[in-house]
C-alpha cells in the first residue's frame, strides 16, 4: 500500500547517471559511449606531438576570439592619437591603429596577441613533427591513407592561415611579404593579373585586401580546420593509432591505456601546452608592429624574414636567377614561375607519398604495428633528403641576414645555396641510407651474438674473447618484429611488374635484414 512516501533519496541515480540515460533515450549514443568505454589507446611519447597541435589550435581559436573584439579590419585612413608617442600624429590604416590599440591600451592584450603568434608557430611546428613521425615509422599506410591527407591538409592551411594573419596588422613588414606574394600571383601565367586585381581589389596594394584577408583568417580556413580535425578525431576512433612492436602487440590487437586514463592525461596536457605558450608569449617578443611602422608601398624593410614555415618559399625565390622568357609576346617571369612549381611540387609528392609507396610495393595490406626507421632505409632516406631541402631553402631566405652577420658576400651566400639545393639533398640520401643499412647490420650481430659486456676473459688456450650477454625477450622482439621484405620477381609480370620489383628491392634494402627466422618470444637463437 502507497503510504505517500518519498523513496530514499540514497537510492536515486546520481545526477549524471540520469543525464546520460536521458541523453541515450533521444539521441541513441548510449551504445556508442559503452563501446568508446572499454577502447585503449596505444601509449608512446611520440603521439603527443599530434595532440600538442590540437591543443595549440584550440589556444588560437581562442585567443583569436578575444582579438576579434578589438580589431578593426580597415585600409581606411586614420590619424593616430594612441598611447604609442612615435607615431602620433601619423596617418596609418585603421587595421594598423587597432593593433596599436591592442599592443598599448587592452589589458593583456599583448599577451594575447604574442600567444596567438607563438600558438601559430607552435601549430604548424607539431604538426610539421607530427607528419614526419608518421612518415618515418610507416603510419601513413593502410587504413591510414586519409588521416595523412587530412594532416597534410591541416599542414597547407594551417601555413595560409598563418601567412593572412601575418598579414593583417598592415605594418610595413607585412606589406613588404605581400608585395613578394603578389609578384608570385603575376607570375601565374593567364591568370595571375585577374587573381592579383581579384585578391588586391585593385592594383596592388588596393584597398580591401585586409578585409578579405579578415574574412579567410577568422571564418573560412578556421572553419575548413575544425572540419578537418573533426574527420581526423573520428578516423583515429575508427581505426585507433598504429602502435609500436612489443610484447603481446601483433596486426590484430592494441595494447595501451584505457580510455578514461587517456581523457585526464589529454586534460592536463591541454592545459600544460596553453601554459606553455603563455609563459613563452610573457617573456619572448614577437612581431613588434610598433617597430616597423605602417606599411607604405613606397617603402620597403630591410632584413625581412617570414615566419619559418614559409622561409621555404621565400628562400627558393631569393636564390632563383632573374630568368625570363618572352612567348609570342607573353613574358614568362621564370625567376617566380618556377620557385612556386618546385615548391608546390615538394609538398604534393609528400601529400601523395602514401599512395606512391603502396604503388611501388604492391603492399594493401592492413597495417596497424609501426616501423623502425632503420629497417626502411630508403623511405627514411627520402624523408631525410625531403628536410634537408626544407633546411637549405630556409637558409636562402635569409641570405641577407646571413651575409651581414658573417661578413660574407650575399651573392657568395646566394650560390651556395644554389649548389646546396641540388647537392645536400643526395648527399643526406646517401649517407643516411648508409647509416639505416649499418644500424640494421649492428642489430643483426646484436641477435645472434648477444650485447657486448665489456667483460673481457682469457681462454685456457690463452686467447682473449669478450663476454655476450644474451638478449631479452622484449630486446629480442624489439629488434626483430618486423616484416622481411622480398623483392617481387622480374618475370612474366611484365614492365610494370619489372619496375616494382627494382623500385620494392631499393625501396627495402635486399639482403641487408635480419635473416629468416624471425626470432620471436622464448625462442632460441641459433646461428
Amino acid at each position: 500500500m502507497d503510504d505517500g512516501s518519498r523513496p530514499d533519496e540514497s537510492r536515486r541515480d546520481p545526477t549524471g547517471s540520469r543525464f546520460a540515460a536521458w541523453a541515450g533515450g533521444r539521441l541513441g549514443v548510449g551504445g556508442l559511449l559503452k563501446d568508446s568505454r572499454r577502447r585503449v589507446f596505444p601509449d608512446h611519447w611520440s603521439f603527443m606531438l599530434g595532440e600538442i597541435s590540437l591543443y595549440s589550435f584550440v589556444v588560437l581559436v581562442l585567443t583569436g576570439v578575444y582579438l576579434t573584439l578589438y580589431f578593426h579590419p580597415s585600409m581606411e585612413q586614420v590619424e593616430y592619437h594612441g598611447s604609442y608617442a612615435p607615431l602620433r600624429g601619423q596617418m596609418v590604416s585603421e587595421a594598423f591603429a587597432s593593433t596599436l590599440h591592442i599592443s598599448f591600451d587592452v589589458r593583456g592584450g599583448l599577451l594575447i596577441r604574442q600567444a596567438h603568434h607563438w600558438a601559430a608557430l607552435i601549430f604548424v611546428a607539431s604538426l610539421f613533427a607530427h607528419m614526419m613521425r608518421m612518415f618515418f615509422t610507416g603510419a601513413f599506410r593502410k587504413p591510414r591513407e586519409i588521416s595523412w591527407v587530412i594532416v597534410f591538409l591541416l599542414l597547407v592551411l594551417g601555413m595560409f592561415e598563418g601567412l593572412t594573419g601575418y598579414d593583417l596588422p598592415d605594418d610595413l613588414l607585412s606589406g613588404t611579404g605581400l608585395m613578394v606574394v603578389n609578384g608570385t600571383i603575376l607570375s601565374i601565367p593567364i591568370v595571375g593579373t585577374y587573381l592579383s586585381m581579384f585578391l588586391f581589389g585593385g592594383e596592388f596594394p588596393g584597398d580591401e585586401l585586409i578585409a578579405r584577408f579578415n574574412t579567410i583568417h577568422v571564418v573560412v580556413l578556421p572553419a575548413l580546420m575544425t572540419g578537418l580535425f573533426a574527420a581526423l578525431v573520428f578516423l583515429t576512433i575508427r581505426h585507433n593509432r598504429a602502435q609500436y612492436p612489443g610484447p603481446g602487440r601483433t596486426e590484430r590487437n592494441v595494447v595501451g591505456i584505457p580510455v578514461r586514463s587517456f581523457a585526464v592525461r589529454a586534460g592536463g596536457y591541454f592545459f600544460l601546452v596553453a601554459g606553455v605558450i603563455l609563459i613563452i608569449a610573457s617573456i619572448a617578443q614577437i612581431n613588434p608592429v610598433w617597430l616597423y611602422g605602417p606599411y607604405r608601398p613606397d617603402q620597403v624593410t630591410a632584413g625581412s624574414q617570414p615566419d619559418w614555415y614559409m622561409g621555404v618559399a621565400d628562400g627558393l625565390l631569393r636564390v632563383m636567377p632573374g630568368w625570363e622568357i618572352v612567348i609570342r609576346g607573353h613574358t614568362l617571369a621564370l625567376d617566380n614561375l618556377i620557385p612556386l612549381a618546385v615548391g608546390g611540387g615538394l609538398f604534393l609528392v609528400m601529400g601523395a607519398y602514401p599512395f606512391i609507396e603502396a604503388w611501388v610495393t604492391d603492399d594493401h595490406r592492413d597495417h596497424h604495428l609501426l616501423d623502425r626507421p632503420r629497417n626502411r632505409p630508403v623511405r627514411t632516406a627520402l624523408g631525410a633528403a625531403w628536410i634537408s631541402v626544407y633546411a637549405v631553402a630556409l637558409l636562402g631566405a635569409a641570405n641577407d641576414v646571413l651575409a651581414t652577420r658573417f661578413h660574407v658576400s650575399v651573392n657568395a651566400v646566394t650560390w651556395a645555396v644554389r649548389i646546396g639545393l641540388f647537392v645536400v639533398p643526395f648527399a643526406v640520401y646517401a649517407v643516411t641510407k648508409r647509416w639505416a643499412l649499418g644500424l640494421q647490420l649492428g642489430d643483426r650481430e646484436k641477435v645472434l651474438h648477444g650485447r657486448e659486456t665489456g667483460v673481457i676473459r682469457r681462454m685456457p688456450n690463452g686467447e682473449y674473447r669478450e663476454v655476450h650477454e644474451p638478449l631479452g625477450p622484449e630486446q629480442l622482439r624489439a629488434l626483430t618484429a618486423h616484416e622481411q621484405y622480398r623483392p617481387m620477381g622480374a618475370g612474366a609480370g611484365g614492365h610494370t611488374q619489372r619496375l616494382r620489383a627494382r623500385l620494392s628491392r631499393s625501396l627495402y634494402g635486399e639482403g641487408t635484414q635480419i635473416p629468416k627466422p624471425v626470432v620471436h618470444e622464448h625462442e632460441e637463437i641459433t646461428d
